[in-house]
């Protein structure tokens, strides 16, 4: 009983300071973003809070560099990407999970296959593309070579996959076609695991950062990872740290935001994701 006792402290001992390890950045960025600039300057040995907190940084990283325009462009963005991939995701895998068609196992490890290919190879094909389509500087030529995910269409078909047969020869015996069975049956019972994917999405929209620094070199078309550079080159320079941080901060607080609304839904999507039959 003791034993136990002292492996249960002993674990969660572990994992407060843990959090503390994986909290500690994120607070370090919100206390040196209202710092007062010239205070930050005048540390020789950096304090762990501050007695004069500051807003001035967030209003600076407003008025210095176009940060709400960034904001906008990774809105539209983020929203349009996720909006089509879901689309193109959800018919590909309903496609490879209940249809029959000649070579359809043979096609879709095919299409695995792809995951294999390194993402490097990948954004060369697609500069090369979208810059022969004339597409560069275009939300169309951001937004284009990031609809479709091999991975998101694997959990889709694997979750998609576990709906029993019966279900779906009961409605074509109704007279339901394949698109409205999707829609009033699948997409409803895999909610969990479209919302999951959708939450990730945007995740990953909202912190790409190498194909929109390719693509766009027009400030209109900036996101806020390239506004986080532009910030850092044109805007407050690099001896600004706090009004930097706070840029960093308001670029931060929807994701976390999103992930602390949603956190249940993304656990419970994944793991039924992993779980067969």
């Amino acid at each position: 009983m003791k034993k136990s006792r002292f492996l249960t402290i002993l674990t969660y001992a572990f994992l407060v300071l843990w959090a503390l390890v994986v909290l500690f950045p994120f607070y370090w960025m919100v206390l040196t973003s209202v710092k007062d600039y010239g205070a930050y300057n005048a540390e020789y040995i950096p304090k762990f809070f501050t007695l004069s907190p500051t807003l001035q940084n967030y209003a600076d990283a407003f008025t210095t560099v176009p940060l709400g325009r960034y904001l906008l462009n990774t809105l539209l963005f983020t929203l349009g990407t996720t909006a089509l991939m879901l689309v193109v995701i959800t018919l590909a895998a309903f496609a490879f999970a209940r249809l029959q068609f000649a070579g359809r196992d043979i096609v879709f490890t095919l299409f695995l296959a792809l995951m294999m290919i390194p993402n490097e190879l990948v954004v060369i094909t697609n500069f090369t593309t979208i810059t022969n389509l004339e597409l560069r500087n275009t939300f169309t030529g951001l937004i284009l070579p990031s609809v479709t995910s091999v991975f998101y269409i694997y959990l889709l078909r694997e979750n998609f996959a576990q709906i029993p047969d019966e279900l779906y020869y009961a409605a074509k015996v109704d007279g339901t076609s394949d698109l409205r069975y999707l829609r009033r049956v699948m997409i409803p019972i895999c909610r969990p695991t479209l919302v999951t994917i959708t939450i990730l999405k945007i995740i990953e929209c909202w912190n790409s950062y190498v194909w929109p620094r390719l693509i766009t070199d027009d400030a209109d078309y900036y996101l806020v990872s390239n506004g986080i550079q532009e910030i850092r080159e044109n805007g407050f320079g690099r001896a600004n740290i706090p009004a930097m941080m706070a840029a960093v901060v308001v670029i931060s607080l929807p994701l976390v935001i999103l992930f602390l609304l949603f956190r249940k839904q993304i656990m419970s999507g994944v793991a039924r994701g992993g779980t067969k039959g």
